[in-house]
């Protein structure tokens, strides 16, 4: 059902292309935003050529093929661990102070993300519910149509086939309401199970990680010290990286600025200086 869903969606938009009625709801601020974002991308993939990246395989991206839509498919979807969001809402005439909200979630897959922003898009009428609606509509017109070129044209047919019709479309659209709510009350649940904690209890949770952080920093750097004794702080940089790498396989870019300077701060190492 979700491959048909999507045959219909790529159809659908196809039609809005080719008649030119998608123009009318598009917006050209978004094509700026799309530009912006491609310089972005750009810069990401010059300067952050080490990075993990991980493959989203969706069916909106599916290549429509026989073999695609008669076989079963694996989807795909980065989830973020920990996720903060912060925001502040816009201010009006009469309430110009604006407060900053802090939230913090967990296991958010990237196609949810919306869902954790403060104003959600709520859904609308499916490419499915569409064709049902057009379907429907040409069948009754038809159908009526035909009814009133008949010599004598019952008024009690013409009523039944609008009466049809239109209860018809009043059914798709009642069950699109319902639909509607039951996503509403999913929203609400998932943001309850997933929604850690807000406000200070967040604030308070990035300092501790900020701190812990720190002490990770200065402990590797000791260790690595320790081991191999007196060291520049570029090879102790290039030393602290190769540990956490070959230990937890994990590639970072390693602060020992930061590390050996609060070592030296506790007056654990100090620093000889060549002139």
């Amino acid at each position: 059902m979700e491959k048909l869903d999507v045959i219909i969606s790529r159809a659908w938009g196809s039609l809005l292309r080719v008649t030119r009625i998608d123009r009318l709801f598009s917006k050209k601020p978004q094509m700026k935003s799309k530009k912006d974002t491609k310089k972005t991308d750009e810069i990401n993939e010059d300067t952050e050529e080490s990075e993990l990246f991980v493959e989203r395989v969706r069916l909106e991206k599916i290549e429509l093929s026989i073999r695609n839509l008669m076989s079963k498919m694996t989807i795909q979807e980065p989830t973020f661990d920990r996720m903060i969001v912060v925001y502040r809402r816009a201010g009006t005439k009469t309430k110009p102070d604006r407060g900053i909200f802090v939230k913090h979630f967990k296991n958010i897959p990237m196609a949810d993300m919306e869902i954790v922003l403060p104003e959600k898009k709520n859904p609308t009428l499916t490419p499915m519910d569409w064709v049902k609606f057009l379907i429907s509509a040409v069948i009754g017109l038809v159908t009526l149509v035909g009814s009133l070129e008949m010599p004598k044209a019952d008024i009690l047919v013409v009523i039944a086939i609008l009466s049809g019709v239109i209860g018809y479309c009043a059914k798709i659209y009642f069950t699109f309401q319902q639909n509607m709510t039951t996503y509403q009350n999913l929203i609400t649940k998932s943001m309850y199970d997933k929604q850690l904690d807000s406000g200070k209890g967040t604030l308070l949770h990035l300092c501790d990680d900020v701190i812990q952080q720190e002490v990770k920093e200065v402990i590797i750097s000791y260790y690595i010290l320790m081991e191999q004794g007196k060291a520049t702080e570029q090879d102790l940089d290039l030393n602290c990286e190769e540990l956490l790498k070959e230990e937890f396989g994990a590639e970072c870019n390693f602060d020992v600025h930061d590390a050996v300077k609060k070592l030296e701060k506790l007056g654990i190492v100090h620093r000889n200086i060549r002139v």
